[in-house]
């Protein structure tokens, strides 16, 4: 269980390791994070400020090779196809992070009549998935933008447009925890009331999470990869109690287990994920 600073947007955690109903850890694995030093306040404050370039660096030298399509989102998340087909009105949604159109390829493949916009925090992710043969502007409008920002991300917005549906997928783990509230609040602000925001990231003792070495960490469950970008590990706890001092409601939020085979190293592991759908009150 997580202890949290409710008074301050910097969300840290005093918990007990130990594990969850999906991983439990072995004594090794304990010793490990909690003997884990956190890298020093210098290299830290680099990483925060060199944190688009590092993005824009990875689109660079992976283009759009990396990350596989999002056709899961449609089984996980029946509003992408259910509800908005009956909708007698405009149904618009929001795809933060959505680096080179991995989850809106097959909704777009799929016909659906939601109107689209996405944006992400780097050009180069922006200018890939502009360039793919499946973007159209007709049915999706991108944009540059720090979800991160005091100032909100409403100016890149037409003034009319409010969202009844935003994801938010493998992005949240991206960003230091000390901005998390500020990106859920600004994303709070572009819905519609009764809005639903779609959410699945990394979740605590995920196999990634285990497997950093000595000089990785950055404080509890976040860390560095080679690269430069950065994890965040959630709990469902730290979760619920992050989006509730938004504004949101919880309607989903629970762990998911799923495991990764490597056959050709005859290998399985289990990834740890978090899934959430969160709602903007209807009096909000």
């Amino acid at each position: 269980m997580q202890e949290v600073n409710k008074d301050s947007d910097d969300m840290t955690t005093d918990h007990n390791i130990c594990g969850h109903k999906y991983r439990q850890l072995t004594d090794e694995e304990m010793a490990k994070l909690t003997n884990d030093l956190a890298i020093n306040e210098f290299r830290q404050n680099k990483l925060e400020k060199e944190s688009k370039k590092n993005w824009d660096l990875f689109y660079k030298r992976n283009t759009n090779k990396f990350f596989k399509d999002r056709h899961w989102t449609q089984r996980e998340f029946s509003e992408l196809i259910g509800d908005h087909m009956s909708e007698d009105r405009d149904v618009f949604m929001l795809e933060v992070g959505c680096g080179v159109g991995n989850t809106i390829w097959p909704l777009i493949e799929d016909k659906t009549r939601l109107n689209l916009y996405v944006c992400d925090f780097s050009p180069v992710a922006i200018d890939l998935l502009q360039k793919s043969p499946l973007f159209d502007s007709n049915k999706c409008k991108p944009f540059v933008a720090d979800i991160t920002d005091e100032s909100g991300f409403r100016h890149h917005l037409p003034p009319n447009v409010s969202f009844d549906l935003v994801s938010l997928i493998f992005v949240l783990s991206s960003i230091n925890p000390t901005k998390m509230r500020t990106a859920l609040r600004n994303i709070y602000q572009v819905m519609r009331p009764n809005g639903v925001l779609l959410f699945r990231d990394y979740g605590l003792y995920d196999h990634a999470m285990l497997r950093f070495g000595s000089g990785h960490k950055l404080s509890d469950n976040f860390y560095v990869r080679q690269d430069g970008t950065r994890a965040y590990y959630f709990s469902i706890e730290y979760m619920e109690t992050l989006v509730k001092s938004c504004g949101f409601e919880v309607i989903q939020n629970d762990y998911i287990k799923r495991e990764t085979i490597n056959r050709k190293l005859n290998t399985c592991v289990d990834r740890i994920f978090i899934q959430g759908k969160y709602a903007k009150p209807d009096n909000s």
